[in-house]
C-alpha cells in the first residue's frame, strides 16, 4: 500500500499495530545460515535445555529483522529510514512465539542538517502472543515537508 505522509501529517502519539508472524525452527536455521551465527543458544537444543531459558532462543538480529519487516506494509514515497537507536531485547523469543509490532510516533522535529525535511522518531515495540515486549527500538525517519502552494 502506498500512502504519502509529509512531515506535517505525522501526529505524536499516533499508533499502528502490524499483523502477526509465528517464529519457526526453519526461521532460526535459515537465519543461522545467513549470518553464520551458530551460537548454541539458538541451534543446539540440548545445550539450550540446560540454560535458564530451558529451550532455544531466536537470534536477536532475526527478531529485529522480522519485527521491523512486519512494519513494511506501507510505502511512503516522501519518507525514508535514517536509522535505529536504543535497540534492546527485554525478553527472549522462542520457536512458536507469534510476534507483531506496535509503532508509536514518539516525537517529531525539524531536521537540523537537511532543509526541507523533518525528523520523526517512532517507538517500535515487538510483542509476543502474551503482549510482552521482546524488542524495543526507536526508528528515526526523515520525511519531506509539504511543498508550498
Amino acid at each position: 500500500m502506498t500512502r504519502t505522509e509529509y512531515f506535517e501529517d505525522y501526529v505524536v502519539g499516533a499508533q499502528r499495530v502490524t499483523s502477526g508472524r509465528t517464529i519457526t525452527e526453519t526461521d532460526v536455521v535459515i537465519h543461522a545460515g545467513h549470518t553464520g551465527d551458530y551460537f548454541p543458544y539458538h541451534v543446539d537444543a540440548e545445550f539450550a535445555r540446560k540454560t535458564h531459558f530451558g529451550q532455544r532462543i531466536a537470534h536477536g538480529t532475526m527478531t529485529f529483522a522480522i519485527g521491523i519487516g512486519l512494519t513494511a506494509n506501507q510505502i511512503n514515497p516522501v519518507a525514508f529510514t535514517y536509522g535505529y537507536d536504543k535497540l534492546r531485547f527485554p525478553k527472549p523469543v522462542f520457536i512458536g512465539d507469534t510476534l507483531r509490532t506496535r509503532v508509536t510516533v514518539k516525537e517529531k522535529q525539524e531536521d537540523p542538517k537537511r532543509k526541507g525535511l523533518g525528523r520523526i522518531v517512532e517507538a517500535c515495540e515487538v510483542l509476543n502472543q502474551r503482549d510482552e515486549v521482546v524488542l524495543y527500538c526507536e526508528h528515526i525517519l526523515l520525511a519531506e515537508k509539504r511543498p508550498a502552494g
